[in-house]
């Protein structure tokens, strides 16, 4: 019998102008994997660029949408069907405003907290009931509108933190994978470390300190 397949499907936008913005996140974490797993995207079926190989010991498709990110869904739903992936063995990989900048939360289902590319993938699915690795961006400064905060890069100190944010967030999909959802929310949850001091989960250290 063949080994049952997940999909891990990375948010962001296409194109060199929104490489670097804040909601390119989940395209940042899918390049970690796909380094982890020794493969290299190319462009498949649906609109979506995918990379197949082995993570955590499971088959595994990675995929990022070439729609821009509210139109998402259609390329995560081919994908699904496609390669006969359930929504339950879906993890979406996305920026998230109300997860301070550093740290990373699991879930499955809820809403998609005003998150324009988890509102295309929900609808398209005709389920919300699919895994997210939420990658914290934190809140704009001041007034700024969230929508144009999410749309720009990351700052020159975000950055020099930012491969270990992506690394994190490598990591809790690996762990998802490997060991199932509770267990990836106990090692990540309240145990996230401080970008730039180099502690993993589960190490004790306290975490650092939504979406267009």
């Amino acid at each position: 019998m063949p080994e049952e397949r997940w999909l891990v499907a990375g948010l962001g936008n296409p194109g060199p102008p929104y490489a670097g913005n804040r909601h390119n996140v989940g395209f940042m974490v899918a390049d970690v994997l796909a380094g982890r797993m020794g493969v290299r995207f190319r462009r498949g079926r649906y609109g979506a660029a995918v990379a197949e190989g082995r993570l955590a010991g499971s088959p595994v498709i990675l995929g990022r949408p070439l729609a821009f990110m509210n139109l998402s869904g259609g390329p995560v739903a081919g994908l699904c069907r496609y390669y006969h992936v359930p929504a339950d063995r879906l993890v979406v990989v996305h920026d998230e405003l109300d997860v301070p900048f550093g740290a990373v939360r699991l879930k499955r289902g809820g809403g998609d907290n005003g998150h324009n590319g988890l509102r295309s993938v929900s609808a398209s699915l005709g389920t919300r009931d699919y895994h997210r690795v939420r990658v914290g961006i934190g809140r704009p400064p001041g007034r700024m509108d969230p929508a144009d905060y999410v749309l720009r890069d990351f700052s020159t100190a975000e950055r020099g933190d930012l491969p270990f944010l992506t690394d994190l967030a490598a990591d809790a999909v690996e762990r998802l994978i490997s060991d199932g959802l509770a267990a990836a929310q106990n090692a990540f949850h309240g145990t996230g470390a401080q970008p730039g001091t180099g502690a993993k989960p589960g190490t004790g250290a306290k975490p650092g300190p939504g979406t267009a």
